[in-house]
């Protein structure tokens, strides 16, 4: 075994063992770097070199500015009155929409409006991703199926890459219902509404006085979640603020923030030496906070570890989010209103029940019998002729390609697609049965589509 693949293996077991310690799903905490793995993303240095060289009204590189100011918002404001200036020439009026010359309309809002229009024209569907690594790494992405995203991208490649999941856009964050799951926190705003958009100086100094209030609003999701930050350096001065706000409620007595993990971009990951498994993020005046760190220039894997503890497939994350705010409002509204007649007992009993409150949300385990046949209803000659064969074989030549491919052998243990059941008193004596997950992976694999094998083990039925 290689040293990477040794660092790999305690990177994997260190996911895990957050996960299980939590109890919950994951929270991404997502930036830039990681909508430039998919595609071609600006960083915002870039982003602010491209305004420059888009505006006629800037007679100056970039570097320019960057050699005459010390920061980045600040480069933002010059530019703004930049653009400010082209839209009221009489070329520039033919460029922006009429609607924005409104003397209701802030000053930076042309620049914003280039902004937001630049990444509506650049984000892709994921269905455009075309390599076969990224797509692999964009179905371990998904699969994770996390609690919730966190961002300060502008684009909207996450809502796509989680089409179920609600975007929250700047300041309606302060105004969210924190019981909630299944929603992308846009924290800098949202292509889709340019005036949401932290760029220039004036909106970071609005983003830092209400930071506190943000930060309050995130602690519960930062304490009691395992937080993956994915796209942002360690440097990253919004991470770095946020941090300082809350690190003195995360830190445990050694200084690290067990649940905490930074990815960083390592490109000769694979042939380093030694690799660094925790990280030291400096804050403002003068500390620091510890906490995990995974390099790696190939995200799959480690994307698969963060999906081992992903909840149970098909369960709609806005029927989940409905439910959820529906009880927030019983409780916060109704309930004290002496709005509703309340009846307990239906709930009362399927709380202290086992199992029963489960099944009250129309989910159940697969020990009732039951519910493992409408799981795994198929023999592999059931799945064949599924999928218009007339003889098992055809099947098994799938999961054989499947195996080749991807070196996953489906029927060596149990998982989504196949369980082994024991149907008599010898150890023998079993039934190998598949389920409607199986029939559509060999049905893209027959079709010759794109497609991701989970390589979750389950634990199964009491056999």
């Amino acid at each position: 075994m290689t040293a990477y693949a040794d660092y790999q293996e305690h990177c994997i077991t260190m996911i895990r063992g957050i996960i299980s310690d939590r109890g919950c799903q994951p929270i991404l905490f997502a930036g830039s770097g990681l909508s430039k793995r998919f595609f071609d993303a600006p960083s915002w240095d870039e982003l602010l070199d491209h305004l420059c060289n888009s505006c006629p009204s800037i007679k100056y590189d970039y570097g320019y500015y960057k050699q005459k100011h010390n920061d980045l918002p600040t480069i933002g404001s010059e530019i703004a009155e930049h653009y400010r200036e082209w839209a009221w020439s009489k070329s520039g009026k033919k460029r922006f929409p009429s609607e924005l010359f409104s003397s209701e309309q802030p000053t930076d809002i042309y620049l914003k409006h280039c902004v937001a229009e630049h990444f509506r024209k650049i984000t892709p569907t994921p269905s455009r991703i075309k390599t076969a690594a990224a797509k692999r790494e964009l179905e371990a992405l998904r699969e994770i199926q996390p609690h919730a995203v966190i961002s300060t991208n502008y684009d909207e490649f996450l809502e796509r890459v989680f089409p179920d999941f609600e975007p929250i856009v700047g300041q309606q964050i302060l105004r969210a219902n924190y019981v909630s799951v299944g929603e992308v926190f846009k924290i800098h705003g949202c292509a889709t509404d340019p005036t949401s958009l932290v760029l220039t100086s004036e909106d970071y100094s609005e983003w830092t006085r209400k930071k506190k209030y943000l930060s309050a609003k995130l602690l519960t999701y930062f304490a009691e979640h395992p937080l993956v930050f994915l796209g942002y350096s360690g440097s990253d001065d919004n991470i770095r603020a946020i941090l300082s706000d809350i690190d003195e409620i995360l830190a445990e007595p050694d200084g690290l923030v067990s649940n905490l993990i930074f990815v960083t971009f390592r490109r000769n990951a694979k042939s380093a030496e030694s690799l660094p498994v925790e990280k030291l993020i400096e804050l403002r005046d003068g500390r620091s906070i510890r906490v995990r760190n995974i390099d790696a220039s190939d995200y799959e894997w480690i994307f698969r570890a963060l999906g081992t503890g992903a909840p149970i497939e098909k369960v709609d994350p806005k029927i989940l989010r409905a439910l959820l705010a529906r009880n927030y409002d019983l409780v916060r509204h109704d309930i004290p209103r002496k709005t509703v007649q309340i009846d307990f007992s239906t709930l009362e009993h399927a709380v202290n029940t086992d199992g029963q409150f489960a099944h009250l949300l129309g989910i159940s385990t697969l020990d009732n019998p039951s519910v493992f046949n409408a799981v795994y209803p198929y023999t592999l000659t059931s799945v064949a002729k599924e999928l218009g064969f007339s003889y098992w074989s055809h099947a098994n030549k799938l999961l054989k390609q499947i195996e080749d491919e991807h070196g996953v052998d489906i029927k060596s243990f149990d998982n989504k697609y196949h369980i082994t059941v024991k149907v008599g008193a010898s150890d023998t004596s079993v039934a190998q049965k598949y389920s409607q997950a199986c029939v559509d992976l060999l049905a893209a694999v027959r079709d010759g589509l794109p497609y991701s094998v989970d390589h979750t083990e389950l634990s199964g039925p009491e056999q």
